[in-house]
């Protein structure tokens, strides 16, 4: 039934076309050596071959230009989390994750982004994060940047972001890759992570 919901999902978008499912992970590496997409929809635990095991083989070293994983499932547990994200994953999801936020995640797969659902990033941050700010760091960021980057580390989602602050989604992106290439990080959570870990959030 999620299969059907999300074929129907990424199939009525006009620049997305859904070449195959799968019902485990040995039929998900056979699927993506037939079709050879530029996007897989990952869950984690599935019979025969679990999602992560299937990353790592997706990512393994020697592969040819593989498909970017976006691992999306109902688990939370932070060991899955970081193990995705550890084995190349461009996004983490949560299945209850609204249609927009499984399609930004998708787009932004394709694009060389990652994207890890606003829920994760705020709980990972919370249990792992300094209770205080490190202080000294160097800021280089612009008002208009910081003002993105804690609304990131907040969980906010880049419509939310583009709805706070007025700005167009293609002015939040351009910020979010402004960021990204400032403080050298190469995703939306290590955004997070560098605003609780050098200023904290809400402070």
């Amino acid at each position: 039934m999620i299969r059907t919901g999300f074929e129907m999902i990424l199939g009525a978008e006009d620049d997305m076309e859904v070449v195959g499912t799968a019902s485990d992970g040995v039929e998900a590496l056979e699927m993506v050596a037939l079709h050879r997409p530029d996007v897989v929809l990952m869950d984690i635990r599935m019979p025969r071959l679990d999602g992560l095991d299937a990353l790592q083989r997706i990512n393994a070293t020697g592969a040819v230009d593989p498909p970017k994983v976006v691992v999306v499932t109902t688990f939370e547990d932070d060991e899955y989390v970081h193990r995705a994200l550890n084995g190349g994953a461009s996004g983490f999801l949560l299945k209850t994750a609204s249609s927009a936020l499984l399609l930004e995640g998708v787009r932004a797969a394709a694009s060389g982004e990652a994207l890890v659902s606003p829920a994760i990033t705020v709980k990972l941050l919370r249990n792992h994060s300094p209770a205080e700010p490190r202080a000294n760091r160097p800021n280089p960021l612009s008002a208009r940047e910081g003002e993105v980057a804690q609304l990131v580390a907040t969980g906010a989602t880049n419509a939310e972001i583009s709805e706070q602050l007025f700005l167009s989604l293609g002015t939040v992106k351009t910020h979010l890759s402004s960021i990204q290439s400032k403080l050298d990080l190469r995703n939306r959570v290590e955004i997070a992570a560098w605003v609780w870990q050098s200023q904290g959030v809400g402070r």
